[in-house]
């Protein structure tokens, strides 16, 4: 029933050929620099084909190979700009699009997992996608009480595609290395793998969508659609409308640039410490600019004015990859982040060997720690920060760079299992904000949000122990009440 191209050989092949073109186009390029065209010239057209050539086989292939071009994408401004150029729109249209499956397939999907009477549930069904993505298309459509809909639809196959591409592409991961300096494209791919079966699962997917949206429900800033109707490989959630933060990065103005990037942090660290939840596929296809409401607009607010930016909201898409985080952020992020801005070396070695980021077997030292760290967190050190592509860029080839002290220091430091999550999420959204060249300020989102951040007043610590000292004496009195006749709800004391 699948047009999906599923059968590992011929994705294998098709997976296979990416190197290969690779090298042919260096040889061609070599060709043409001896018949006497500019090495410039060439190496951009070199560039031009090659980007080409990814987003058909990725695009073509969906899958995997989609997902791990969706995840390359939101780094592409850490390259530069010469490289960065002819990639950037062919990895930007993985975020939104890929080559659609016939409305059979869609058709015979709906009929398999809703019924012989799917019709019945929708008003409208539009055959033609809205969007495609990575294992699934969604369809915009009117549910039977008139609500309009998106309607996902998983590809069939889609599970032994996932497996069968990022099995090939970790063969070749190196090769993919250079598209993103300063990052190992394996551990992506590992992690990518570990998902797997979560993304496939849409009852988990409508679960975490269902949590967010309850919490967000009437929020100022976020948007989350609910879910509407849940089976196995469908999913119907409530449609938002809004600009996609692909067109505001290609084309949005400062004032638009400047509140989604704000907002994409805002959701960032307060998901996790309102839902238990972190949404982890954080590349500009999963997130919506929406206009201020109507009644906004009445009140006399205008684009013009300035009035409405402030008041547009983000609306997120996709809960398909979520880490889960019952207590939200892991507090000593927000400890280490503190020390290092407090100057306080040893403090910050000493959580990050608590943690396992060094090993056991490794002697690092502190002062050199805090000398990598710093750069990296700039963008905490001020009220705001201008989020750019000359700075990641900045960031990326001081990493890379062998010959660098902050690459011989990388290269001993450890990622933990249980953050690695987190810091591709953390990367990911960072690379998203320097796309949008969006300003931002970030202090007050960790201020309000990440556990540890703010120095917690000892007084304010003394006072919360006597409480609960009183509350647990209280609860242990009442008990003892309970056990002897009393009456409940009046707590004896201790």
């Amino acid at each position: 029933m699948s047009d999906l191209p599923r059968k590992a050989v011929t994705r294998t092949a098709k997976l296979a050929a990416l190197p290969l073109g690779f090298a042919g186009r260096a040889t061609w390029g070599l060709g043409k620099r001896i018949g006497g065209k500019s090495a410039e010239l060439v190496a951009r057209e070199v560039q031009q084909r090659t980007a080409d050539q990814l987003f058909k086989t990725l695009g073509e292939l969906k899958g995997g190979a989609m997902k791990l071009g969706q995840a390359l994408s939101v780094f592409e401004s850490a390259l530069p700009e010469e490289i960065a150029g002819p990639y950037r729109a062919a990895l930007t249209k993985l975020q939104e699009a890929a080559p659609p499956l016939p409305a059979r397939t869609v058709h015979g999907v709906l009929t398999e997992r809703i019924g012989e009477d799917w019709r019945e549930y929708f008003l409208e069904f539009e055959d033609t996608p809205a969007a495609a993505a990575s294992i699934g298309q969604v369809h915009r459509a009117v549910w039977h009480d008139g609500r309009e809909v998106a309607v996902k639809v998983q590809y069939p196959g889609a599970g032994e595609a996932l497996l069968s591409d990022l099995a090939q592409l970790s063969r070749f991961a190196r090769l993919l290395g250079p598209l993103v300096p300063g990052m190992d494209i394996k551990p992506l791919i590992k992690e990518l793998r570990d998902r797997v079966s979560e993304e496939l699962d849409y009852e988990l997917e409508a679960q975490a969508q269902q949590e967010h949206a309850a919490e967000f429900e009437d929020d100022p800033d976020v948007v989350i659609p609910q879910v509407v109707h849940q089976s196995d490989q469908v999913l119907v959630t409530e449609w938002i409308d809004g600009i996609p933060l692909s067109e505001v990065i290609a084309e949005g103005t400062a004032e638009q640039r400047d509140r989604a990037g704000q907002l994409l942090a805002r959701f960032l660290f307060s998901g996790p410490a309102r839902t238990g939840l972190l949404h982890a596929d954080p590349h500009p296809g999963n997130f919506r600019l929406l206009p201020p409401a109507a009644a906004e607009k009445e009140a006399g607010q205008t684009e013009e004015d300035g009035g409405p930016v402030g008041s547009w909201r983000l609306g997120v898409l996709d809960f398909g990859t979520v880490d889960r985080l019952p207590g939200g952020l892991p507090r000593n992020i927000g400890d280490s982040l503190r020390l290092a801005l407090e100057g306080d070396a040893a403090g910050v070695y000493g959580l990050l060997r608590e943690e396992g980021f060094v090993k056991e077997s490794i002697d690092l030292d502190p002062d050199a720690v805090l000398d990598y760290l710093l750069p990296i967190i700039e963008p905490t050190q001020v009220e705001e920060f201008t989020f750019s592509r000359g700075w990641i860029r900045e960031q990326a080839a001081r990493i890379a760079d062998p010959r660098s002290p902050a690459h011989q220091l990388g290269r001993q430091l450890n990622l933990p299992p249980s953050y690695v999550l987190i810091h591709r999420v953390t990367l990911s959204t960072i690379g998203v904000l320097c796309q949008l060249g969006a300003t931002v300020r970030l202090r007050d989102e960790l201020e309000a949000w990440l556990p540890g951040f703010l120095a917690e007043d000892p007084e304010t610590e003394d006072t919360e122990t006597e409480d609960t000292e009183t509350v647990d004496a209280e609860a242990e009195g009442t008990e003892y009440a309970e056990e002897e006749g009393e009456p409940e709800g009046e707590p004896v004391q201790a």
